[in-house]
């Protein structure tokens, strides 16, 4: 399987298969939005963010074309769609095919793809465009993704896998943070000076400085790039910038990896004791043709932050290059091959 590395994290993807109970997510969303919540205070009088939070949903990135035109769900549309998650998420619903994928041969045990919509009830997790669709490409970053995507097929040197697949950078942490298939949750830290946000997935950790200093030096380039937070009244608001010029590749399922022009704003709002609003607005003039923003509710859990051990027993990138080596020997004019 591409992503073998998807199942190395054992106990990491025990975390949420499920939001508890007892949260109700749409009515948190009916309750937020009928008056405004204040947040409790740490000692520093900063608003309190601190917590595991939960970001699984069933709800699409970007809209699907039959609620073109269409902002919000409704109660009936939402019922229906989170009966058939349930159901898909049970292993009586795993294909009984066994020469499709290995992805088939997995119970329910490794998978959180979330069973709720978001407690906005949108059609997508893009709200702007208001179309709720990722803006097109610019025609200098669909010649990088194409030269990616060739990379990745041929998979000859340890420098062609996706970082996800090196385990360099997890393909929900982010930032941004998007869901997918597992590892949906992440904890957050704060002291008066620092903000951390720790992802459960390949347990990434941003520590986001508070004082005001400035970003790095156009010359640093990071696989994550370089934060800086302020508060905005009770909303965190964490400025990156400094990406690394050779992108991400498909992080969270979206279009396009960015590059060293992107420019990220991420948002954190707690609305209510049990739902922490975060939102984010990408820009990047030569990836994408306009910028594009994203609203993603994240659920309070009592569950734990487990350790994702990405590379434990991940024989398929040493079989994968094994082969490639095989292969250079019997066709001398492969990429990797000795001239």
């Amino acid at each position: 399987m591409h992503h073998r590395n998807f199942f190395i994290g054992v106990l990491a993807t025990v975390a949420m298969t499920g939001v508890p109970a007892t949260i109700s997510v749409a009515a948190q969303g009916q309750k937020a939005a009928a008056k405004a919540y204040a947040a409790p205070r740490t000692p520093e009088g900063q608003p309190d963010l601190q917590g595991v939070w939960s970001f699984s949903t069933i709800t699409p990135l970007e809209r699907p074309a039959e609620f073109a035109g269409r902002e919000f769900l409704t109660d009936e549309e939402i019922a229906e769609r989170q009966k058939r998650a349930e159901i898909a998420a049970t292993d009586e619903a795993r294909s009984e095919d066994k020469n499709r994928d290995v992805g088939a041969a997995y119970n329910d045990f490794w998978w959180d793809r979330g069973t709720k919509v978001v407690a906005t009830k949108r059609t997508s997790l893009v709200i702007d465009p208001p179309d709720g669709r990722i803006p097109p490409l610019t025609p200098e970053a669909q010649a990088r993704e194409a030269a990616r995507a060739e990379r990745v097929r041929r998979q000859w040197g340890p420098e062609d896998f996706d970082l996800n697949d090196r385990c360099i950078v997890g393909f929900n942490s982010g930032p941004p943070i998007i869901p997918d298939a597992y590892n949906n949750n992440i904890q957050i830290f704060q002291s008066r000076d620092h903000v951390v946000i720790v992802n459960e997935m390949v347990h990434s950790a941003r520590i986001v400085p508070l004082d005001g200093r400035p970003h790095l030096g156009g010359a640093i380039r990071q696989w994550v790039g370089d934060s800086r937070g302020r508060w905005d009244g009770s909303t965190l608001v964490v400025d990156t910038t400094n990406f690394s010029a050779q992108g991400r590749g498909l992080m969270g399922g979206f279009r396009g990896s960015g590059d060293e022009n992107m420019h990220l704003v991420e948002r954190f709002t707690r609305v209510d004791p049990g739902i922490l609003l975060y939102e984010f607005t990408v820009e990047d003039p030569t990836t994408y043709t306009k910028p594009w923003k994203v609203s993603l509710p994240m659920v309070i859990s009592k569950d734990r932050i487990y350790e994702y051990a990405c590379h434990e027993g991940n024989y398929s990138l040493a079989n994968m290059l094994s082969a490639a080596r095989a292969q250079e020997k019997t066709q001398p004019e492969t990429p990797g091959a000795a001239k």
